[in-house]
């Protein structure tokens, strides 16, 4: 290979690693990272390899070049192989790091939609890591938190002191739980009692300590908000309809109305706009309940492969 062929083979890899290994589409085809150790360990899913394979090959044969025999014997056992309910996601982090999600290989399952990662949680991490002060030394608590990828980015680059993962759905929560021990995070043992005080993870002083909650925005009450004494909340994605705009509002009204002992908390939401009534309907309660709020500037890095039309936004609450 030519010295420039590889400069260009040198840049193109980590672009393509990062896309193959959040299992997106891919805009080029190199064959090493199929191999990826990640991707060993905690492959994507059957049907993501299955295509990514055999485009590699038809992309080969379209310019007469015979692929290597393993694109052949991978193709072949990805063929054979049956479908999970569950696959992998790896996310790259700019330390080196890594976060890996177990997720469902359906968007809707179990009567939700919190089992895969969405893409203003990919935005809001990207944000998050150009702006570990925001984090650093606090306790955060993440409302729909998901398949875990926002607070799991967070937990590994923004040093917080204590962190707070939360949902409704016990599906959600049990692989929530289970994609925090794969990144190698140590939960609190008592995790179904939110009233517990999240202070600094005693088993290991370089960690957060880590708290799963199960939060209902419609019934939790003030003095279990009160309890977990957040300086940051975040949520993503989680404007989809009006009746779960109108419940994260109540939520975040208990929420000020539960922390009038301790300084305000500065609240973060980030979104992907599909419908702009919906959001305009998230402003206007915001204002009637009297919670001030300002767009954050976007964010220049991309770290995260993502729709790259998408049209995302990020406000800050005072609450």
């Amino acid at each position: 290979m030519a010295p420039e062929e590889s400069a260009d083979a040198a840049r193109l890899l980590p672009s393509f690693e990062r896309r193959f290994l959040a299992a997106r589409t891919l805009r080029s085809f190199p064959w090493q990272t199929v191999k990826h150790p990640l991707c060993v360990k905690h492959p994507p899913s059957v049907k993501y390899a299955r295509c990514f394979l055999s485009e590699l090959i038809r992309k080969h044969e379209a310019v007469h070049t015979e692929p290597l025999d393993e694109v052949y014997e991978a193709l072949a056992e990805a063929l054979m192989a049956e479908e999970p309910t569950q696959c992998h996601r790896s996310y790259l982090l700019p330390s080196g790091d890594s976060v890996t999600l177990s997720e469902s290989t359906a968007i809707i399952s179990h009567g939700t939609t919190g089992l895969v990662t969405w893409d203003a949680a990919l935005y809001l991490a990207e944000w998050a890591i150009e702006n570990p002060a925001a984090f650093a030394h606090r306790t955060v608590l993440e409302l729909g938190s998901g398949a875990g990828l926002t607070g799991l980015a967070i937990c590994k680059t923004c040093c917080p002191s204590a962190y707070v993962f939360s949902d409704c759905h016990t599906c959600v929560l049990e692989q929530l739980r289970g994609n925090i021990l794969l990144n190698g995070l140590s939960l609190e043992p008592d995790t179904a009692d939110p009233a517990r005080h999240p202070g600094r993870n005693a088993y290991n002083s370089e960690s957060p300590r880590v708290i799963v909650a199960q939060l209902d925005w419609d019934v939790v009450t003030a003095p279990e908000l009160a309890a977990l004494r957040p300086d940051v909340i975040i949520a993503a994605d989680v404007l989809y309809c009006p009746e779960t705009v109108l419940s994260l509002v109540r939520v975040l009204q208990r929420l000020s109305a539960s922390l009038k002992d301790q300084q305000a908390p500065d609240a973060y939401i980030a979104f992907t706009v599909r419908n702009p009534e919906t959001c305009q309907l998230f402003t206007s309660e915001l204002g009637q309940a009297g919670i001030p709020w300002e767009a954050v500037p976007h964010h220049d890095q991309k770290l995260f492969p993502y729709e790259e039309h998408s049209d995302m936004a990020i406000l800050k609450l005072t609450l």
